[in-house]
């Protein structure tokens, strides 16, 4: 296995995703930010966090494949949330839930962040995924 996954006795549970996570491979694969538009550059999901969050995963999916990579062999996801307040937190969970099985996101998810910014480089941009997987 590429990657371990792991949460620690003592640390913090329950949450989504694990703690921990430890990669013995040799090839890393970084995908940069990915948003919500589709292959023309179209937006996808306007003013729709879940939405858009479900369509960020799913560029970062196409992204890993490029690369012969899967969301299995991610070590760290970070996602960035315009105007981050508590109250998104269904919402940003709802986007996950909604393409976890069709993307193969591994439950609990491996260890990621979750940073709210005020603004990304377009004024419809709500969020943005970066992967970071390693391969053998």
């Amino acid at each position: 296995m590429t990657v371990q996954l792991l949460t620690p006795e003592g640390m913090f549970a329950p949450v989504p995703y694990h703690h921990v996570s430890i990669s013995s491979g040799t090839r890393q694969v970084h995908v940069a930010g990915q948003i919500a538009r589709d292959a023309d550059g179209n937006a996808v999901a306007t003013g729709d966090l879940a939405g858009q969050v479900a369509h960020a995963l799913r560029n970062t999916a196409r992204g890993l494949a490029g690369a012969g990579a899967s969301f299995a062999d991610v070590v760290r996801l970070r996602f960035f949330v315009t105007d981050w307040s508590p109250d998104k937190y269904h919402d940003f969970i709802a986007g996950i839930d909604r393409v976890a099985d069709e993307i193969g996101l591994p439950r609990p998810l491996p260890p990621l962040s979750a940073i709210g910014v005020d603004y990304l480089f377009e004024p419809d941009v709500l969020v943005e995924v970066e992967a970071f997987a390693v391969l053998d």
